[in-house]
């Protein structure tokens, strides 16, 4: 199992832990990672990420970032339909249904968190390696240490 964390990109409103806690309670019912346009983050999802793997969501559009809930990934990578879709701010022309650019994973809800800010986060030493604490990190998916997984989800939730 691997850890991760995942930057929602949208607005609090429209991907929030909220937004997929109340998705989570129809069955079946899951949030697609779409609109991730960055070839690391990218193949992050499609080489590395495996059904069942932690997800520390995290708001980043936002007055105040930081992790917001815990989620798993539930799914295999496969194409994210919005590089298809000339009406989604997503679209890329260059993809197509024979070769897409882009793919995504589908997450579930686990639980609802505290907000634990990036201030948060820095105020730990055990926590000082994390890539979103990097200085010029802008990637919205990075790997998450088994032990820096363990001393947020043990200590810090």
């Amino acid at each position: 199992m691997r850890y991760w964390l995942m930057k929602s990109k949208s607005e609090p409103d429209e991907a929030s832990i909220d937004h997929l806690a109340h998705v989570a309670h129809a069955p079946n019912q899951t949030l697609p990672w779409t609109g991730v346009r960055n070839y690391q983050a990218r193949n992050f999802m499609r080489d590395q990420m495996q059904i069942g793997d932690g997800v520390l969501f995290y708001h980043s559009s936002c007055p105040e970032p930081g992790i917001a809930g815990i989620a798993k990934v539930c799914s295999t990578a496969y194409p994210d339909p919005t590089q298809f879709d000339p009406k989604s701010d997503y679209y890329d022309p260059k993809s197509t249904q024979e070769t897409p650019r882009w793919m995504l994973v589908d997450v579930k809800f686990v639980k609802k968190t505290p907000l634990i800010s990036l201030a948060a986060l820095r105020e730990h030493e055990a926590l000082a390696d994390m890539q979103v604490l990097a200085r010029g990190n802008r990637l919205s998916i990075t790997p998450v240490t088994e032990a820096q997984w363990r001393f947020i989800t043990e200590q810090l939730v």
